[in-house]
């Protein structure tokens, strides 16, 4: 069975036997992180940023029920209610480190934003910008669908393992994002405030009418 991988520059090194936690402390309580060694890159990034400062006060700007949480717009931290969202300017851009299917949007996943593929063909990730799943659980015949889609549009490329396929069926996801985006870590403890979050008021742009934020982001492991 074909499967997509494209973290050739992504190999694990001998040292890296210990998955790096990091803590948000959000308005509405706490998500723990752990965060993949296969994918250094967006690994590193996300680590040095916690440890600048950088998430301390930034909203979740964009919050889908039954899809996912999206934050780290670092022009966020005191935007103005109803002010759009999601467009600050980065300096520069994460390159991609898909590593499906060992990394995949289970519920829990946390994966790197980023631009559509018509300006960003290379699937580059945001510097900053970053999404937890939630999404919801599928049944076989809803996951056939998505399946046909996805080998569809991939060529054959992606194809999901039967391990994958159990995961959605048991635990929900957003499976169609399959192969698009570079998972990079996955929530540990705080499903239940992600799960909140998740079903927040909400106005036309999905931002959240009352502000939640990151109040603190720390390096734990």
């Amino acid at each position: 069975m074909m499967a997509l991988c494209l973290c050739a520059v992504a190999q694990v090194q001998p040292s890296d036997t210990v998955r790096r936690e990091v803590m948000l402390s959000t308005s509405m309580g706490d998500i723990r992180i752990a965060l993949a060694n296969e994918t250094p890159q967006h690994r590193d990034n996300f680590l040095r940023l916690v440890g600048e400062g950088a998430y301390d006060g930034v909203l979740f700007h964009r919050v889908i029920k039954d899809f996912m949480i999206q934050t780290g717009d670092l022009g966020s931290k005191d935007a103005k209610k109803g002010k759009l969202l999601g467009g600050t300017p980065e300096k520069h851009k994460v390159p991609a480190e898909i590593c499906f299917p060992r990394l995949f949007h289970h519920r829990g996943a946390v994966a790197a934003a980023r631009e559509s593929d018509r300006v960003n063909p290379k699937r580059e990730s945001s510097a900053s910008q970053f999404y937890i799943v939630y999404g919801y659980n599928f049944n076989s015949a809803e996951l056939d669908i998505v399946e046909h889609k996805l080998d569809s549009v991939s060529g054959g490329k992606i194809k999901m393992t039967p391990e994958v396929r159990q995961a959605y069926l048991e635990k929900g996801g957003t499976p169609h994002l399959d192969g698009g985006y570079t998972v990079f870590g996955e929530v540990v403890a705080g499903m239940d405030v992600v799960e909140r979050i998740q079903v927040v008021e909400t106005d036309a742009a999905n931002r959240p009418k009352e502000d939640v934020r990151i109040i603190k982001a720390t390096i734990v492991k």
